[in-house]
């Protein structure tokens, strides 16, 4: 793996776990380098080698889905990694199958992995998946697949816009259950005329924690804040993707 990508910090053997950043692939300018979604304007066969690149290095078989911002969720297999499998419409993923990687492409959405006895899953949550429940409905998957209880569960959260750079407005805070005229500022900070900054990986722990699990680590980078290191639509417009893996190790 590319020593420039992310790792969970958590004791969890016998599960793999990465996220890329936008060093280490084939891609040019501005998907460069380590694009991996196709569809966004890059050269289909710099992604397809990225997209090989990657499944080598993890030693698993990446299986991608088509992010709604919803909060569908997903049960893979060995047939999903298959070359014609269909794509699942759905924004998180879980397995109970070694050597099938759970993924979630990302650029300023938050990426959170989950690790269990027994199984993985991953979870795109941008604002819209997060505050309709997409992290709790994936807890419930893995948890039903596992037969786990959520305190069993670690939790991991990638690179995501931060604190400082996320502005949203009135629509976000109703979103959350917080109002224009009282706000919790550790989650959103008054920053312009109706404007505020939102601490999204605050929010996503304030859900987790509710759903009750309780080993929560990571959600320290900011996709916006490092443009030589991550991808962020936010910032820049047209952009590549990253992606944030977890997979039970078959080797």
């Amino acid at each position: 793996m590319h020593p420039d990508w992310l790792a969970p910090d958590w004791d969890a053997p016998g599960i793999g776990a990465v996220m890329t950043t936008r060093r280490g692939g084939f891609s040019e300018p501005p998907f460069d380098s380590m694009n991996l979604r196709d569809g966004l304007g890059d050269d289909p066969q710099c992604v397809q080698r990225n997209q090989t690149l990657f499944a080598s290095s993890i030693g698993a078989a990446p299986v991608f889905l088509r992010q709604v911002h919803g909060v569908k969720v997903v049960r893979l297999s060995a047939a999903d990694a298959a070359p014609d499998a269909p794509v699942h419409e759905a924004d998180a993923s879980v397995t109970t199958e070694p050597g099938i990687a759970c993924t979630a492409q990302v650029a300023d959405c938050l990426p959170v992995l989950f690790a269990a006895p027994g199984g993985v899953a991953a979870a795109h949550a941008g604002w819209r998946g997060l505050s309709e429940g997409v992290l709790e409905a994936t807890v419930a998957a893995l948890c039903q697949a596992t037969r786990c209880q959520p305190g069993q569960i670690q939790a991991w959260l990638g690179a995501g816009i931060g604190p400082n750079r996320f502005e949203v407005g009135a629509d976000v805070l109703r979103a959350f259950g917080a109002s224009e005229h009282r706000v919790d500022t550790t989650r959103f900070r008054p920053h312009a005329p109706d404007k505020w900054l939102a601490n999204l990986p605050r929010l996503a722990r304030d859900r987790l924690q509710a759903r009750g699990v309780r080993a929560i680590t990571g959600g320290r980078w900011c996709t916006a804040e490092d443009a030589s290191r991550f991808f962020s639509f936010r910032r820049d417009g047209v952009t590549g993707r990253m992606v944030a893996a977890v997979w039970l190790d078959g080797r």
